[in-house]
């Protein structure tokens, strides 16, 4: 028996049988016949990427969920007996968290190679697999387009103060100031969380913030974008009185962050492993993610996105390598700050 599957088994001889998923109360239990996906990404767009994957392969898959912060710590936590043969993010640090303690092993170049240049982290430990873009969700009834903000850093006006809103307490938020962060620098990213702890009004999540703008309640909030045009897919609930502003000129307000996957060094199935990360990234897996509606970005060369959304090359993001992004400084940072 492999190491890594020894070590395992002797881990859960001393635990109860049924653990318990990092997301919610789902009980999680390991079938060693699978491969093991962890994934803080969307549910059904993991679900159908290995239901994909399986029916192409034959490769049996097992997904267990939860939070961006906490998968990733606690992969950490696991270390080489982690039953994870395959780590899916959100957002990019959650991924650099696992990377920085060196429990990923490279990527296969032919995988990286699906995916555009300027998408691919310099540390070639792991590869994007979708994208998201921050956005200004404002309410037109409230503020006019003129008067919105040039820069996201200008929020910390104290002509803003009351005027805005936005959820630190979320790994999307929080993957937004680790960009100005790596764009901005310390000194800048502190002085704007200290604003925003006496400017903004602070919301549970995105679609929390999305529903306040749309309310009335603030004039305008931030956000990734994907949230506004599934509500505009549907009901139009929560944004039918809002419009989006994208920031451009690569302004820490256009940071687009990256959905990452990663293989385990520790896996036992690195073979299969890497062979779910190419189908992900290739034509056919990012066409699933295209097709799902989740309306996040494609990222694979060749796979348009939704067709309501404005083309990924033409947002003009802020030139940051998202192996730069740091969770653990941002967290330091924010919670200096008050926010957290």
């Amino acid at each position: 028996m492999p190491r890594r599957r020894r070590s395992l088994l002797a881990a859960l001889l001393t635990l109860p049988l049924a653990l318990t998923a990092c997301g919610g109360g789902e009980e999680y239990v390991p079938d060693p016949e699978a491969l093991q996906i962890y994934s803080s990404q969307h549910k059904n767009v993991t679900e159908a990427w290995a239901e994909a994957f399986t029916e192409e392969t034959g490769i049996k898959t097992q997904v267990r969920s939860g939070q961006d912060s906490s998968m990733g710590h606690q992969i950490v936590q696991e270390g080489e007996a982690s039953p994870a043969d395959v780590f899916l993010t959100e957002n990019s640090p959650a991924m650099t968290v696992v990377e920085r303690a060196g429990l990923l092993a490279e990527i296969a170049p032919e995988t990286a190679a699906q995916v555009a240049d300027h998408l691919v982290p310099s540390s070639g430990d792991w590869v994007a697999i979708a994208a998201r873009s921050t956005v200004l969700v404002y309410n037109p009834e409230e503020i006019a387009e003129a008067e919105l903000p040039d820069s996201l850093m200008d929020l910390a006006d104290p002509a803003w103060k009351g005027r805005w809103g936005g959820a630190p307490g979320g790994a999307d938020f929080q993957a937004i100031v680790a960009g100005m962060l790596a764009d901005q620098g310390e000194e800048a990213t502190g002085q704007w969380l200290e604003a925003l702890q006496d400017n903004a009004e602070i919301y549970q999540n995105n679609i929390a913030t999305m529903k306040a703008v749309n309310a009335g309640e603030v004039p305008v909030g931030v956000m990734y974008h994907y949230y506004w045009y599934r509500d505009q897919a549907g009901d139009r609930s929560g944004s039918g009185n809002t419009q989006l502003h994208y920031f451009g000129n690569e302004d820490p307000g256009a940071f687009v962050s990256l959905s990452a996957g990663g293989v385990l060094a520790g896996s036992d199935r690195a073979e299969e492993a890497q062979q779910f990360l190419a189908y992900v990234t290739s034509p056919e897996g990012q066409q699933v993610l295209a097709d799902s509606g989740s309306m996040e970005y494609a990222v694979g060369t060749g796979v348009a996105s939704d067709p309501a959304l404005p083309p990924l090359d033409s947002l003009n993001a802020p030139p940051v390598d998202p192996f730069t992004l740091n969770s653990e400084q941002v967290i330091a940072l924010m919670t200096d700050a008050g926010v957290l």
